[in-house]
This record gives structure tokens, sequence and C-alpha cells, in this order.
């Protein structure tokens, strides 16, 4: 495996911290419906996160130790602001899986596309949620 694969993989352990601290914070906003979500969503990402670790264990590669706490991109006070800062993470998560495609492949390869399209179809729930337009975007996780 690449040494540029294994940060992206590092990357997407760092995204994978982040994303669980911020379903935490946004789920008791939420409706029943919503937090039904927010807990699977959470769920999946501790899954991930636990995946990643065992991967970069068996390449004895550093993996990157959750922050104690994560800095939120805006203020969330209500149930809009909690969906919006759901899809705002999945989008994170998006981009840093989007970014180890390129350098995976075979079996890693597919882990990873499979955690991509995980994350854009949540944002895409999440926006739907939320009534962001459009609920969809061309390319999830690529910077505009």
């Amino acid at each position: 495996m690449s040494e540029k694969l294994v940060e992206r993989l590092q990357a997407a352990l760092s995204a994978e911290h982040s994303a669980i601290f911020a379903y935490a914070r946004l789920g008791v906003l939420l409706d029943k419906a919503g937090q039904k979500e927010a807990r699977a969503g959470e769920e999946m990402h501790r899954t991930r996160r636990d995946a990643l670790l065992v991967q970069l264990a068996e390449l004895k590669a550093a993996a990157p130790v959750a922050q104690a706490g994560y800095a939120l991109p805006f203020p969330v006070t209500d149930k809009a602001t909690a969906l919006k800062l759901a899809a705002y993470v999945e989008d994170g998560v998006a981009s840093t899986w989007r970014a180890a495609l390129a350098d995976a492949e075979g079996e890693v390869r597919r882990r990873i596309l499979v955690a991509y399209t995980d994350a854009a179809v949540r944002g895409t729930r999440w926006r739907r949620l939320a009534e962001i337009v459009p609920a969809t975007v061309p390319y999830p996780g690529r910077k505009t």
C-alpha cells in the first residue's frame, strides 16, 4: 500500500472521529425520526472508525487519535442547524473518502467506495430533511 494511500486513510479516520463528535452534538436537537437517523449515522461512523483503526494497525501506521472536542463550523442551536450540520459532516467525510479512491486498488478500493457512497447518500438524506436545495450534488465530496 502506498504511503499516500495510508495518509488518506489517516485523514479518513480523522474525519470519522469528527463525525462521531458532531452526531453526538446534533442528535439532541432533532425529533424522534431525526434522532433515529442520527443514531444510525453515528453507529456507521463508529464502525468505519473501528475498521480504520484495525487497518492502520495492520499496516503499522500511526492512527490519529480523536480530539477531546471539535470546533463546529457554525452555531448549532435548533433542528434546522442540526440538520445542516449533519449534511455538512457527511460532505466532509465524503471528501476524505473520495480523495482516497485515487490511490486504492482491489478490495481496499471497494471498501473505500462503499464508505464514500454511504457518506454521499447520507448527506443527501440530511439535505432532504433540512429542505436544502439541491438535495443532491453532482460530485459528492468535491471541493467547489
